[in-house]
């Protein structure tokens, strides 16, 4: 399933990610590279050691915490803790790969089955050309080139790329979730089940039915969970 959520980040929240990382330092990108990506991988990417990585992390993971959509749509056990990348000058491209399975923690504390993947974007459109996220999979190609603060997550099985920057540069954050619900089909079946639910609750309101469904969607997630 690709989802795209909107407005994940607020204004306020999104200015204050925008000046942390204008003061920031980059290094090469293909430090958390796979052996196939960083043969294709030319970006720069905020280091771990970053004097801004932890409130950037905070702002990120506080969002996602509060965003309903983000947590029906990944219904997320863990969240590897975000990374953020820039595409410009002659660092400015990401050719057609496929993210790893399993991310080792930051701090070196265990693994994240990498289930679904994630980019926020945090540039503009209109302030750099290029730097599309294609997306091929199942459900065809995708190229997404989103407003600032919003966020598009798609299976992390999907090869995909992110085209050349030939003008002023695309800055975005990145990270892989473990979902709660590992099999992909049994996630969307989860996520169209709960978002018909929405919009019978804002229609009819919680009828007898609406209940009984509510339920059949808590007992199959029961059900599905590890």
């Amino acid at each position: 399933m690709l989802l795209q959520i909107p407005q994940v980040l607020n204004a306020e929240e999104l200015a204050q990610v925008k000046s942390l990382l204008g003061d920031a330092d980059w290094v090469d990108g293909r430090v958390t590279a796979g052996l196939q990506a960083a043969t294709v991988k030319n970006n720069q990417q905020l280091p771990e050691q970053s004097a801004q990585m932890a409130m950037l992390r905070k702002i990120v993971l506080t969002a996602l915490n509060r965003n309903p959509l983000f947590f029906s749509a990944a219904l997320p056990l863990k969240i590897l803790p975000p990374f953020f990348n820039r595409y410009a000058g002659d660092t400015n491209t990401y050719g057609f790969h496929v993210d790893n399975a399993m991310r080792m923690m930051p701090d070196g504390s265990g693994y994240v089955r990498a289930d679904v993947s994630a980019t926020l974007f945090l540039s503009e459109p209109d302030e750099y050309d290029g730097g599309e996220l294609v997306i091929d999979d199942t459900f065809g190609t995708h190229g997404l080139k989103l407003p600032a603060g919003s966020m598009v997550v798609y299976p992390s099985s999907s090869v995909h790329q992110v085209t050349p920057v030939t003008r002023g540069q695309r800055v975005a954050c990145f990270m892989f979730i473990q979902s709660m619900v590992r099999d992909a089909v049994k996630r969307r079946l989860l996520y169209d089940m709960d978002m018909s639910l929405v919009d019978l609750r804002a229609n009819v309101g919680e009828i007898a039915p609406v209940v009984q469904l509510t339920g059949t969607y808590h007992n199959l997630l029961r059900r599905w969970t590890e």
